[in-house]
């Protein structure tokens, strides 16, 4: 499969939004589209569904679009649901129509079969057993049941109508249909927004054994940098193509910008030290030729254009606390937090300058308790306690304003009174909003404007504790880097939601995990807390028994940095994989065995004996799939060791 475009373009009236794109995608190709928000990201995406968008782009190449093998592209945009009054799982076996109606010729062939063992019965009957096995029959229901439950979705659900979920709801549901599709390219926008942790790192999983084209486009840095191979940044209405995955791009992009920058300032001292020798000598008789050629020079030249600054355009802030909190920040003690009921209980300690990331699935709890903490909703049972001198500061995912009808001017300037015009308006230039940006209404304002102005009035305010609910929603990638910066500097002490594991990654220095009702504190980095859960997982088999981690004494600490003990873990998890190798191989010995047999005269016309050798091998089989899941489980834990 190939699927190339040669000097496109996008233009919606007189405004260009890409004015040359060179694009392609091959058979397992892995792509991202990067851009700031408003750089035509989403519009490419329709332009590779929808050709008719893209016209003749300004390079010299002939423009054409070329498409081997008529791709199948998935987006999920044409993802729609024509009887809402199937239920989730009627909805998601649509996908699976070919390997049912192949469910269904197998299983009347077993009937015909019990009367008749005709030689050609027997033949069409095996053979329906390899297409079934060879489209996945055996492990469909596997992996959408895995993808239900990954992406937050009860047993129960499968059998609700599609009317009777929420409109989020019905969009992962659709999300869903679209990945177990598997379509020639897999077009999605914002994957992870949305989703969970552990949805996120199924996804991630899924995509990159993913056995066909992805293209993505993603503010998610960590989620880009596990999959792609491939980066195209829009920038200043041009793609450019980049080898590798986020993290190499961006060094990429660094060595190139600074090599171009390099090469024009060599050129330009050179042009100058030419046309400084003609200008001198081109008057002398005796000197009049060798000018000449100073100039030839300069002429045959391929004049290096000075590359373009990177649009670095973003949000700043500089600000400080107004009063220093006392060393114990927040005590939060067998504290029952719900609406009507309780859904979890939580107890921990934090300190001053502490940064603490709450992380887990969706409707676990986490944002329950921010709003708790907040004095939002009142707690069911337990005690919460801030300490001395604490002053909040609260950033509601929803960025709820009391007056839309304000001005983005009006919102400040109402809430910090003792603001001159000059000062109110050099505040919103520091986020992004200027000229007659500062005259639109909130009601207007796209969901990145509101949260910067939310941001703006937190951080103007100078509290020494922030809480923030999923902070960088909506922001680009240069976004939350900014974010990261400022709270990285930040001197006060911070309690925050995400599902971007790159912010956690960056920020946190301890972790509170909702797992269903259980809560647990963890007083870890990120990279602490997945090395540990790694452990206990292979240790336990899951994450069923552990228990709240309470005064790990330093001997166990010195343990678990100690080379001598990390090498030893390493060999028992290599053993581990060794042993599950050999298990495959005679598996597949077994199998190969039974297939022989069963192609023996005596054996290929009796049904019943047949019959069971064919359910030893399904059997063996799913055993074989489950083996190599928890190899590759094991290999990856591996690697991060």
């Amino acid at each position: 499969m190939n699927y190339r475009i040669v000097n496109g373009s996008i233009s919606f009236g007189a405004e260009t939004i890409l004015e040359e794109i060179n694009f392609e995608i091959k058979d397992r190709d892995k792509i991202a589209i990067i851009g700031r928000n408003g750089a035509g990201k989403t519009t490419f995406l329709n332009a590779l569904v929808d050709n008719e968008i893209l016209e003749e782009g300004i390079g010299e190449e002939k423009f054409h679009i070329y498409k081997q093998g008529n791709p199948v592209i998935g987006y999920l945009k044409q993802m729609s649901f024509e009887n809402s009054n199937k239920t989730m799982l009627e909805e998601i076996l649509e996908v699976y129509a070919p390997i049912l109606k192949l469910e269904k010729k197998i299983q009347e062939k077993e009937e015909a079969l019990q009367e008749n063992t005709d030689e050609k019965l027997i033949k069409e009957y095996t053979n329906a057993l390899e297409q079934y096995e060879i489209q996945g029959g055996y492990v469909y229901k596997k992996e959408y049941e895995t993808a239900i439950k990954k992406f937050g979705f009860k047993e129960e659900d499968k059998y609700k109508k599609i009317n009777e979920f929420s409109g989020g709801q019905k969009t992962k549901i659709a999300f869903l249909k679209l990945l177990l599709s598997k379509p020639d390219i897999l077009l999605l926008d914002e994957p992870t927004n949305h989703l969970d942790i552990v949805a996120i790192e199924w996804l991630e999983n899924y995509l990159k054994n993913y056995p066909k084209a992805v293209v993505i486009v993603s503010h998610d840095r960590m989620f880009l940098d596990k999959i792609v191979n491939k980066v195209y940044e829009i920038e200043y209405a041009s793609m450019i193509a980049y080898k590798g995955n986020y993290t190499d791009f961006e060094k990429q992009k660094r060595e190139n910008y600074e090599k171009q920058l390099k090469d024009y300032e060599y050129q330009q001292a050179e042009i100058k030290r030419l046309q400084a020798i003609a200008d001198r000598f081109r008057y002398k008789p005796t000197k009049a030729k060798m000018a000449l050629s100073k100039l030839k020079k300069i002429e045959q030249m391929k004049i290096i254009e000075r590359p373009e600054e990177y649009d670095l355009k973003t949000f700043y802030a500089n600000f400080d606390v107004k009063m220093q909190s006392g060393k114990l920040v927040l005590k939060v003690d067998k504290l029952e937090i719900g609406y009507d009921k309780p859904i979890a209980q939580v107890s921990f300690e934090l300190y001053k300058g502490q940064k603490l990331a709450i992380i887990g699935e969706n409707g676990t709890g986490k944002s329950t308790l921010l709003k708790t903490l907040n004095g939002n909703i009142p707690k069911i049972k337990g005690n919460f306690e801030y300490g001395y001198h604490v002053q909040k500061g609260y950033f509601d995912q929803q960025i709820e304003f009391t007056n839309h009808e304000n001005t983005v001017f009006e919102e400040i300037a109402e809430t910090f009174p003792e603001l001159t015009t000059t000062q109110v308006r050099t505040l919103l230039g520091t986020f992004l909003f200027t000229g007659e940006d500062v005259f639109k209404k909130i009601n207007v304002l796209s969901g990145g404007e509101r949260g910067r102005l939310q941001l703006c009035k937190i951080l103007k305010s100078e509290p020494n504790l922030l809480l923030l609910d999923e902070p960088t929603n909506h922001m680009d990638i240069l976004g939350k880097e900014s974010l990261e910066n400022i709270l990285k500097e930040y001197t006060g002490t911070l309690i925050f939601v995400s599902h971007d594991r790159y912010f956690v990654n960056k920020l946190a220095d301890c972790i509170l995990e909702f797992d269903n009702s259980k809560v647990t504190f963890y007083n870890k980095n990120y990279q602490e807390f997945l090395e540990y859960k790694e452990k206990q997982e292979d240790i336990n088999g899951g994450f069923e028994n552990l228990h709240t981690e309470v005064g790990k004494n330093e001997k166990d600490k010195k343990k678990e940095s100690n080379p001598y003990f990390m090498e030893k873990e390493r060999n028992r998890i290599q053993n581990k994989m060794n042993k599950i190798e050999r298990e495959i191989e005679e598996k597949e010995k077994k199998i190969q065995e039974i297939e022989e047999e069963m192609s023996k005269d005596e054996i290929s016309s009796d049904y019943i004996k047949l019959n069971a050798l064919q359910e030893n091998i399904q059997k063996m089989n799913q055993e074989i799939e489950e083996k190599m899941q928890e190899w590759d489980d094991l290999n990856k834990g591996l690697q991060e060791e």
